[in-house]
């Protein structure tokens, strides 16, 4: 297990993980521009159609590029981009999930909450890209929940360290305490098993992650009927 694992997102608030110390973290995954928010993140990820012009200028020794060659495969290994979400804060913490295998995955900068007026990144003005129309994005807190749930499996709590409203359904902590993290969601692995395993069912199969390419193939409300099932499961195990 790999500790603590950081990961940063490009919401309004990411900036406030610039100055927290680098001694509470194991790793520290950054997301698309998030390389900006502080220059020792130990891994940049970003999707195949990232510009180039926005990729870091420069790497140090001990830093690396997570691409979707990489990324891929670990979503794989969980079900699926298709089910995981198709967009990078989920896409990221499924790969930290399998390839750093964390006892904590915290999460800052990924509420996928944009306000109408002012700025939506950090950084400015951008794409709600986790907003648009995709089949594999109609309900962004039954997808924050799968990857709650899934963690939790395998030993690993994700926090929130946003006091933001936000999309994910995370419990949320402060950066002081992650050191006294642990995981509190009590699933059954055969209830886990069961929602796989209905996913299993669907025959929707992405391997190389471009699950547009069978769009086709995809009936968007079975797909919504897995994510309301996920998000109850997780609300289940929530309850006092």
């Amino acid at each position: 297990m790999a500790g603590t694992v950081l990961v940063i997102g490009s919401g309004p608030n990411a900036p406030v993980a610039k100055d927290w110390d680098a001694k509470l973290f194991d790793h520290i995954v950054v997301i698309n521009n998030a390389w900006r928010v502080r220059p020792d993140w130990s891994h940049v990820i970003y999707p195949e159609d990232f510009p180039e012009d926005r990729h870091p200028p420069v790497m140090t020794s001990g830093q690396s590029v997570i691409r979707y060659t990489e990324y891929v495969p670990q979503n794989n290994a969980f079900g699926g981009v298709l089910f995981a979400g198709g967009t990078m804060a989920f896409t990221a913490g499924y790969w930290a999930l399998g390839a750093l295998q964390p006892d904590v995955l915290a999460f800052i900068g990924c509420d996928m909450v944009y306000p109408k007026q002012g700025h939506t990144h950090f950084y400015g003005t951008g794409a709600a890209d986790p907003l648009r129309d995709d089949v594999s994005l109609q309900n962004l807190e039954g997808k924050s929940a799968r990857l709650a749930l899934l963690a939790a499996q395998v030993g690993c709590a994700c926090v929130n360290l946003s006091s933001a409203e936000s999309r994910l359904v995370f419990p949320r902590a402060d950066v002081k305490d992650l050191g006294e993290t642990r995981v509190n969601i009590a699933a059954a692995q055969s209830d886990v098993e069961a929602l796989r395993d209905a996913e299993t069912a669907l025959g929707y199969s992405a391997p190389s992650g471009r699950y547009w390419e069978i769009l086709d193939q995809i009936d968007p409300k079975e797909l919504a009927a897995i994510d309301r099932r996920w998000l109850e499961l997780f609300r289940r195990t929530q309850s006092p």
